[in-house]
């Protein structure tokens, strides 16, 4: 009786440039699939950062809002970088821009603003009862309207902006 070899001479193997064609072909798979994480990953930690900067920015001018709306008049500098509410009990609290940070009493309120030329387009300008644009002086001012924009990745171009009108409540008062 003859018993066969199952591991006859007529089965191959791969040989290693086969076997080198596939491990190249499956490297190429996986570099594909780890740049479409990096990239998603990326993109949502960016997301993440704009929305988190957004909420922030938000809050602060809502913050700054209920603060101006409370006062009884402005004072301004001549830039329009810097407003000073008055209150009726002569309190003051004072918004003001300096480098790329809002200041709340030299407090930082909002980080990343954009620099521009604040002579052309001033983050506070000021309007009295006839909705005419006025330079603050006397208790002239019964309207500030806030102009912001933020720029969360630090590329020079603004990526939130945010604006407002804010009557002051005890104007004239």
């Amino acid at each position: 009786m003859i018993i066969k070899n199952f591991y006859s001479k007529n089965q191959r193997g791969f040989s290693l440039i086969e076997m080198m064609v596939v491990v190249a072909i499956l490297g190429l798979i996986v570099l594909g699939l780890v740049t479409f994480f990096t990239g998603g990953t990326k993109s949502w930690v960016a997301g993440q950062s704009q929305l988190t900067a957004q909420r922030d920015a938000r809050q602060a001018m809502d913050r700054m809002v209920r603060k101006i709306r409370e006062g009884k008049n402005v004072k301004s500098d001549s830039d329009g970088t810097t407003i000073t509410i008055v209150y009726t009990d002569l309190s003051e609290k004072e918004y003001r821009k300096s480098s790329s940070v809002l200041l709340e009493d030299n407090s930082p309120l909002i980080n990343n603003l954009i620099d521009k030329n604040y002579n052309e387009n001033p983050i506070f300008k000021y309007f009295d009862n006839n909705e005419v644009e006025v330079t603050p002086s006397g208790n002239n001012v019964s309207k500030v309207h806030i102009e912001l924009e933020v720029d969360v990745d630090k590329d020079g171009n603004p990526d939130i902006s945010l604006n407002t009108d804010v009557n002051l409540r005890n104007y004239g008062l």
